[in-house]
């Protein structure tokens, strides 16, 4: 990869952050959270929640107890996560996603000249117990196709490539399937994505500077004041301190 094309990609990351994630926790995520019904509330923890945050039990405290953590933390990275696929696509114009069941790119490995068959995941703790034997049933039946036709592939050509994160954080459901199969994550996968060592920095620090553009004071305070109404119409007065 050259550096016209390095710069091209970085410039795509920034339009797909601005685009794809700031745009939908601002318009989807937070139109979501002003409502009182999409939540799941837990009645024995929400007032500890809002005095712990607040020091106060009121509709606005209570409000900030339900939103803070929803945007500030799910939403958004669910969307990420569900994003994986296609920012990879998108920042690298032209790379499709495999037409292999379980896989979601192929890629030429930078470090060793061959082709990949890659699961994308986002984070080092985005699995759970039953993704371990989904994704390893997957590679193995990648397996079976190769040896059907003959195809030259080996162990190291199956891999679960992981966005952001080290090796050191990764989960114990992930270190299960690196007893199989590799597990590439962050630094490493960005370097084996492109060839450049410290891509995976570039990368984080550009999205950085869109993160700069972004104030959503306003929008936050319009949601909790929302979300406070409702709660007060709808808890009885004797929930809230006086």
């Amino acid at each position: 990869m050259d550096d016209l094309q390095r710069i091209k990609i970085l410039n795509n990351a920034k339009d797909f952050f601005r685009n794809e994630i700031v745009n939908s926790h601002l318009e989807g995520a937070t139109k979501r959270a002003s409502s009182l019904k999409s939540y799941k509330i837990n009645p024995f923890l929400l007032a500890y929640l809002a005095n712990f945050l607040e020091g106060t039990s009121t509709p606005e405290s209570f409000a900030k107890a339900l939103i803070y953590p929803r945007l500030l933390s799910t939403s958004i990275t669910t969307t990420f996560g569900n994003k994986a696929q296609k920012m990879i696509s998108e920042l690298f114009e032209g790379m499709m996603g495999s037409v292999v069941q379980g896989i979601d790119i192929e890629f030429i490995d930078a470090h060793d000249g061959r082709k990949k068959y890659c699961q994308l995941k986002s984070g080092p703790n985005t699995i759970n117990k039953d993704d371990v034997k989904t994704i390893i049933d997957h590679f193995q039946a990648v397996q079976n196709l190769a040896r059907t036709n003959n195809l030259d592939l080996r162990v190291d050509d199956m891999m679960v490539g992981v966005l952001y994160g080290e090796k050191s954080e990764l989960s114990s459901h992930y270190k299960k399937i690196d007893n199989h199969f590799p597990v590439v994550i962050g630094k490493e996968f960005w370097s084996r994505l492109t060839g450049k060592e410290n891509f995976y920095f570039e990368i984080s620090n550009v999205i950085g500077e869109v993160a700069l553009e972004i104030d959503g004071t306003q929008k936050l305070q319009e949601i909790i004041a929302l979300l406070s109404k409702e709660i007060e119409e709808v808890f009885p007065p004797n929930t809230f301190s006086s």
